[in-house]
């Protein structure tokens, strides 16, 4: 091989090789899945809840039964019912807020806000803010509060509901508050915390919203954690016209030279 001819392979070849090589393997897959980063999962079942039956009610994952966040059905700021199933099969990032808020919230929907951007056209992400002042933030209300962060409606979800609903999926749903109560006229309840939710209700991670870095924290936990399930490769899409290259061949030879 003469000077020109290792000097195309170093600078075009190799390159190249290199991109088509990661761009088309699963790094992951090549250091064994026993490598790989993996989060935590959060609240073992036995501590929290139980079924009919009286057994601990979870999902079963490395041998522990792991709590789930419980179904749900609330309203979305569209005027939609959106229910667990509306999760099915996605990661999605919780919060607890109302939109009349004037401390932590704003600060925590701009951080929702960073979160929609960069995941953007990624749709295994969702985002799911519930209100703690359903009596004020009716879906029209959540609208208009969705409008002043540019929100996605196909992609985070402002909801609404029964208040003692609400709670429940708060205090017994998420764990993200400590004290009790009943969801009544004189209760409530405020926290700045997210929370990471994995493709089977399990929690795996909290994040306080209010901190840019936190959120950094949370946005790379978000990547880690889709390692844990098969990645979509995008092939490019390619038009494969037999006419048109004909006619731009032709052209082409009627081109002075």
């Amino acid at each position: 091989m003469n000077g020109k001819a290792l000097g195309l392979f170093v600078a075009i070849i190799f390159p190249l090789s290199f991109f088509l090589f990661f761009d088309h393997c699963d790094y992951y897959q090549l250091i064994g899945k026993k490598n790989r980063p993996v989060l935590p999962r959060y609240i073992p079942a036995a501590q929290t809840s139980s079924d009919s039956s009286g057994q601990a009610a979870g999902i079963l994952k490395n041998d522990t039964l792991w709590h789930q966040v419980p179904p749900f059905s609330f309203v979305a700021q569209t005027g939609d019912t959106i229910s667990e199933k509306t999760f099915a099969n996605k990661i999605y990032v919780a919060d607890f807020f109302f939109s009349h808020c004037p401390g932590i919230c704003p600060k925590m929907s701009m951080q929702l806000q960073r979160i929609q951007r960069e995941f953007k056209t990624d749709d295994d992400i969702r985002i799911l803010s519930h209100t703690v002042d359903p009596a004020r933030d009716t879906p029209a209300r959540l609208r208009e509060y969705a409008d002043l962060y540019e929100v996605d409606s196909t992609k985070w979800f402002m909801v609404t509901g029964n208040k003692p609903d609400l709670y429940a999926q708060a205090r017994k749903g998420y764990y993200v508050v400590a004290n009790e109560g009943d969801g009544g006229e004189e209760d409530f309840i405020h926290t700045e915390k997210f929370m990471l939710v994995d493709k089977d209700r399990v929690i795996r991670g909290y994040y306080d919203g209010t901190d840019p870095k936190e959120v950094e924290r949370l946005m790379v936990d978000i990547k880690v954690l889709k390692l844990e399930y098969p990645q979509k490769k995008r092939l490019p899409s390619i038009e494969l016209n037999r006419e048109r290259a004909l006619e731009d061949r032709a052209a082409g030879r009627r081109q002075p030279h």
